[in-house]
């Protein structure tokens, strides 16, 4: 450990900041937790990967070919993953933990000479101070804030504070400079800017200078997550701090989704639900049939209508928050994949269904949120025949409903050969990934070559 200042022994009382720091520090992973954990490694290298070649992933990788220290590749490794919206989801956080603590993980096991034993403990424990945090900011704060952002930078800080082995001090110093960092607003979806991806780039940043700085003594707030000009004060309008340690009978990481459709996850039970009604409304009437219909209903709950509700999208990146554009799809196609959105964007039979889709708030959604994430979908089919409707949930993905091993890596593979890389190469990486459980050693990234 680093040189440390004086300071006062902990408090009887120790604040949410030091109890959270003890709780992660004490659990103990399992074997099967760490499998669990090197699915999500898995999953995120497709997203980063398949992030490079798009316009904002050419931006970033443009601004970062010179990056050589540490926190510059974190930033620009997170940045990229977040790109194509294929990235893991925790519903009641309303986070995308991968994005940030997963990058984090694997550049700093690199830099430190670490195994993948360290380095799957580590995004365990990023995942659990993320999703905690995220769990504790109450439902006004997303109204504003991209909670990735705010409560990625705990995650983050987390992560790397396990692998560096930092003493219980440090822990708290790090959460400390974390959160007094936090930030990320949702302004982007005005104009479809490309703001979103410098989220997790900076959080994941951000986390890790912390937890750098608490090695070397660099203090932080005991206080940040409840103080009077902290975290939870500051950024939450209706916070529910007892989410931050709620006892739960296992790690954080195995209540996260993967997602199988490359858009916002307020979409996906929508996106579920109308893949069912196209399969009913196709077998009864014939093959097409969803295609021809009166209007479509959405119902689903209000706290994602500001982000998904955009029946008109005009670029690539906002179609994927399109929950019009996306349920036309899934009626009139199908499916809902990556090519979606960089070739059929202006399908003339998708464009006009999504004109009929109207979207509205239903309260016994509501009520579930964000523990459970619903929607419903009825479709009044052409002339006049019987409404068909679905209700989901749970979407594909879902821990209720998770994906097999086959078809995670089907979507991983078809991820990482957007993103440019060969047969050879995916083969290789996959690998790699899959032996981190056995205690491999870290291996580089692959993206952008000029950066890893």
């Amino acid at each position: 450990m680093g040189d440390r200042p004086m300071t006062s022994s902990p408090s009887s009382h120790p604040s949410l900041t030091r109890r959270l720091a003890q709780m992660i520090r004490r659990k103990e992973p399992s074997d099967q937790d760490r499998l669990q954990a090197e699915r999500f490694v898995r999953d995120w290298l497709g997203s980063f990967v398949a992030g490079g070649p798009t316009e904002p992933g050419r931006a970033l990788s443009a601004y970062g070919s010179a990056a050589r220290d540490l926190e510059s590749r974190v930033f620009l490794a997170a940045a990229l993953s977040h790109i194509t919206e294929t990235d893991d989801l925790h519903k009641g956080s309303v986070t995308h933990p991968a994005c940030v603590v997963v990058p984090t993980a694997l550049l700093l096991g690199h830099e430190e000479g670490l195994e993948g034993v360290a380095i799957l403990n580590g995004v365990l424990a990023g995942y659990e101070a993320m999703i905690r945090v995220g769990s504790a900011v109450g439902p006004a704060h997303y109204h504003t804030f991209h909670t990735t952002a705010t409560a990625g930078v705990f995650g983050a800080a987390a992560t790397a504070a396990q692998m560096l082995d930092l003493e219980e001090e440090e822990w708290v110093w790090a959460f400390g400079n974390a959160g007094t960092q936090a930030a990320g607003l949702w302004e982007f979806r005005t104009d479809a800017s490309m703001s979103k991806h410098l989220h997790p780039g900076h959080a994941a940043a951000a986390g890790l200078r912390s937890a750098l700085l608490g090695r070397h003594g660099f203090t932080g707030p005991e206080t940040i997550l409840e103080g009077d000009h902290g975290f939870l004060r500051g950024l939450c309008p209706d916070p529910n701090p007892e989410a931050l340690l709620e006892p739960a009978p296992r790690w954080k990481l195995l209540d996260t989704s993967l997602k199988p459709y490359p858009c916002c996850g307020h979409i996906h039970p929508a996106i579920a639900a109308a893949l069912e009604v196209k399969g009913r409304l196709d077998s009864r009437e014939g093959t097409g049939a969803a295609a021809k219909v009166e209007n479509v209903h959405v119902k689903t709950y209000t706290a994602g209508l500001h982000i998904v509700d955009a029946p008109d999208p005009r670029t690539s990146y906002d179609a994927k928050f399109s929950m019009q554009f996306c349920v036309a799809a899934a009626l009139v196609l199908g499916e809902v994949d990556l090519e979606l959105f960089e070739e059929r964007l202006e399908d003339p039979r998708v464009r006009r269904l999504a004109a009929k889709i109207r979207v509205t708030g239903s309260p016994s959604f509501d009520a579930r949120y964000p523990e459970q994430w619903g929607a419903e979908v009825t479709v009044q089919p052409s002339g006049g025949g019987k409404a068909v409707s679905s209700v989901r949930t749970e979407a594909p993905g879902d821990p209720a409903a998770p994906l097999s091993d086959e078809d995670l890596n089907e979507k991983v593979v078809h991820l990482l050969e957007a993103g440019g890389l060969g047969e050879a190469e995916t083969e290789e990486l996959l690998r790699d990934c899959r032996h981190l459980p056995e205690n491999a050693s870290a291996f580089a990234l692959p993206w952008p070559p000029e950066t890893f």
